[in-house]
């Protein structure tokens, strides 16, 4: 399934696309003639229900696409999209942790994984115009691979660790470079965790439609020049060893999305540096996920 969130008339729905569509699938579970309070409308409260809720989902999304229930469809077109998980209890960036990119920014190899946060108020729709706070001079751009926590994790091994996957999505680490690499000690939490500097879906894609996270390609266009290129086949550490990692020191929880890094080519390493301005766009593209498009205010 490709899980979303959008703008409902009295408040965020969960809901999921089919094709062009979008499917309300609380609505779609009450046609049928299921308890619609099954799935809730935040997305955070859908994941923490587990299995059921999937179940719930998925037999809803069943019958809105038989062909007599073209009614419980709307166009993708004419829903105001949501970041999927519009408030996540927590993101979890990892840095420097694609071959190419920890090469072009040099320093010695990281024994383990480089983590920083974002707050949920960076978090922003598909399509949104990130508004760059007067102040920042170096704007840029990290196109990503998010894994969204869909089962509590705590001390997870290895092995186990993709059964507490909910699915996968796409995001733009914007980073106010200034203050991750010009002042010390760097800042690099706040450099990235400014209001609007996590764009975000436009979708979950659940792991059975996505796949196992070992060969995902992500690429990255900045006003139609293609500026990033990169597989999880790069990644130095991959989703089960971030899991098994994060969890050994606290609780990952439904909703929580884990940043996976970048590829090589983000501006700050570009000879001469690339920073954002007002009136760019990106599109941040997987072929087995989707596409992020978002503007520069």
């Amino acid at each position: 399934m490709r899980l979303l969130s959008f703008e409902g008339e009295g408040g965020p729905r969960v809901g999921a696309a089919l094709g062009d569509s979008v499917v309300d699938l609380a609505a779609a579970l009450a046609a049928l003639g299921g308890d619609a309070a099954a799935i809730p409308g935040d997305m955070t409260a859908f994941l923490a229900r587990g299995e059921a809720a999937t179940v719930a989902a998925a037999r809803a999304l069943a019958f809105a696409a038989r062909g007599e229930n073209a009614a419980l469809r709307r166009p993708l077109s004419s829903v105001t999209l949501l970041a999927p998980v519009p408030r996540p209890g927590k993101i979890l960036g990892i840095g420097r942790n694609y071959g190419a990119h920890a090469k072009e920014v040099g320093g010695p190899v990281q024994e383990i994984p480089r983590i920083f946060f974002k707050p949920a108020t960076a978090v922003a729709p598909p399509g949104a115009l990130t508004r760059i706070p007067d102040a920042v001079r170096k704007p840029d751009w990290e196109a990503e691979i998010g894994v969204v926590i869909g089962r509590p994790a705590r001390a997870v091994r290895e092995a186990d660790a993709l059964r507490h996957v909910a699915g996968y999505t796409l995001l733009d680490d914007v980073s106010a470079r200034e203050f991750q690499f010009d002042v010390q000690p760097p800042q690099t939490s706040f450099a990235k965790g400014m209001d609007g500097f996590c764009p975000m879906g436009p979708w979950i894609v659940t792991p059975e439609e996505a796949g196992e996270p070992w060969d995902l390609q992500i690429r990255c266009w900045l006003n139609g020049e293609l500026v990033q290129e990169g597989n999880t086949r790069d990644l130095i550490f991959p989703v089960t060893a971030l899991i098994a990692h994060l969890s050994r020191y606290m609780t990952l929880e439904p909703g929580d999305v884990i940043a996976t890094g970048t590829p090589a080519g983000s501006g700050a390493f570009r000879d001469p540096p690339r920073w954002l301005r007002s009136g760019d766009r990106l599109r941040i593209e997987c072929p087995r996920i989707g596409v992020l498009e978002h503007g520069i205010a």
